[in-house]
C-alpha cells in the first residue's frame, strides 16, 4: 500500500485539473474490472461483476487534492494565486509548490519575508492568500511566460512522501493523502476481488472536485443505480494537545466508521453492518462523530431515489497541508473492512430503512 500511495500522491491533480490522476487510475484498474469509463466531468467509473447476481454497491473516493491556480503574473515574475479547496492561510508561507504548465512542472515557493525583517512586522498578522505570491525563479513577466506560466495553470504542494520518524513507526508524512489514500484503498480492493468470489456488482467511482463542494460525486452517482454505497475518505483526528481537540478520534487506532458529519447522517443499516463486521473480524475501528467535515458520501446518499450510504474514514493529522500524516495500519484496516463488507453481500441482502 505504501508504494501505491507513493505513486498516487506524486501525481498532480488539484480540483478541476485531475487529468493525470484520472488517466493513471483508469490505466491501472482496467485489467481488473469489466468496464471503465471517464465521464464528462472527469470522474472515473468502473464496474466489476461478481460470480452471482446480487446487490449493486458503490465504493467511492475522490481524486482531487487541494491546490491553487495562477491568477496573475507580476512584472517582476512573481505569481499571484487563488485557492482551489480549503486552505489555512497560516501555513502557506515558505512552502514549496509545483506549478503545472503545458511544457512541464515547475518548482515554486510561496514567498515570505526574511526572518531579519520580522522585528519590523506585526508578528500576529496573518496575511490573506491574495497578498502572497509564488516565486518560480523568474525575474520578469516575460521570463515566467517563457517557462510556460500562464493564467489558469494549476498548482499543488510539491510532491513528498516519507516515513515519519522512520519505517518502524508505520506512519507516513506527505501531501495529497486526502484523498489519494482512499483511492489506494479502492484500487487495492478491486485487485483483491480478482482472487475472490463475491455476490452482486461493485461500482468503483473515483470522483473529481470533492474539495470544492462534492461536485463530481453529485454527477457520478446520478449515472448509476445502486443498492448501497461506501465512501472512503480521510478525516481529521482530535488527538493532539490543542485546546480545541476532544480526543475522540486517534491516529493508529483503526478505521473511522462514520456516524455523522455535516454532509451525511450514515444510513443506520449500513453503519450497523460495518460495525458488526469490524467486531466479528477483529478489525480495529473508531466511531466517528465529526460535524466539521463532509465527504462524497453525502452527495451519493442524495442521488436518484436515495442510496443507503456509509463512510469509512482514514484518520489523518495536519489535513489540507503539505505534511499530512496517516498511519499505514489504519489504511490497511480500512481496506480490510471495505473488502469484508463487499464479501459479506448475499443475493438477498437489503439495506432497507425499516
Amino acid at each position: 500500500m505504501y508504494e501505491l500511495l507513493k505513486t498516487l500522491t506524486s501525481l498532480h491533480g488539484p480540483c478541476g485539473y485531475e487529468q493525470p490522476v484520472a488517466k493513471w487510475i483508469k490505466n491501472t484498474i482496467e485489467d481488473v474490472v469489466d468496464e471503465v469509463k471517464v465521464d464528462g466531468l472527469g470522474n472515473v467509473i468502473a464496474y466489476k461483476k461478481g460470480a452471482t447476481p446480487g446487490p449493486k454497491a458503490i465504493i467511492t473516493a475522490h481524486m482531487d487534492e487541494i491546490g491553487f491556480i495562477v491568477k496573475k503574473i507580476e512584472s517582476n515574475g512573481l505569481i499571484r494565486f487563488e485557492k482551489l479547496g480549503g486552505h489555512d492561510d497560516r501555513i502557506l508561507l515558505a512552502q514549496k509548490v509545483q506549478v503545472r504548465t503545458k511544457s512541464g512542472l515547475l518548482t515554486g515557493v510561496i514567498g515570505t519575508i526574511s526572518a531579519h525583517f520580522a522585528k519590523f512586522d506585526d508578528p500576529k498578522k496573518v496575511r490573506n492568500h491574495r497578498q502572497l505570491y509564488i516565486d518560480i525563479g523568474a525575474t520578469s513577466k516575460g521570463g515566467a511566460e517563457e517557462l510556460g506560466v500562464e493564467v489558469g495553470n494549476p498548482i499543488t504542494w510539491a510532491p513528498s512522501i516519507e516515513f515519519l520518524g522512520n519505517e518502524h513507526t508505520g506512519r507516513v508524512v506527505g501531501k495529497g493523502f486526502d484523498d489519494r489514500a482512499g483511492c489506494a484503498v479502492i484500487i487495492k480492493t478491486l485487485q483483491d476481488l480478482q482472487r475472490a468470489n463475491f455476490t452482486g456488482e461493485v461500482i468503483a467511482i473515483f470522483t473529481v472536485q470533492e474539495e470544492v463542494g462534492l461536485r463530481g460525486a453529485q454527477v457520478a452517482a446520478r449515472q448509476v443505480e445502486a443498492d448501497v454505497a461506501i465512501a472512503i475518505d480521510t478525516t481529521a483526528v482530535s488527538d493532539t494537545p490543542e485546546e480545541t481537540m476532544d480526543q475522540t478520534l486517534h491516529l493508529g487506532r483503526g478505521t473511522g466508521v462514520k456516524i455523522i458529519d455535516f454532509s451525511l447522517i450514515s444510513h443506520p443499516k449500513v453503519k450497523e453492518n460495518l460495525l458488526y463486521l469490524a467486531k466479528e473480524k477483529n478489525i480495529p475501528f473508531q466511531h466517528e462523530v465529526f460535524p466539521g467535515i463532509g465527504t462524497d458520501g453525502g452527495a451519493v446518499s442524495l442521488a436518484n431515489k436515495g442510496i443507503p450510504t456509509g463512510v469509512l474514514s482514514i484518520p489523518s493529522r495536519y489535513a489540507h497541508s503539505p505534511v499530512e500524516v496517516i498511519d499505514l495500519a489504519d489504511l490497511e484496516v480500512t481496506q480490510e473492512l471495505l473488502k469484508a463488507f463487499i464479501l459479506s453481500m448475499k443475493a438477498d441482502t437489503e439495506f432497507s430503512f425499516i
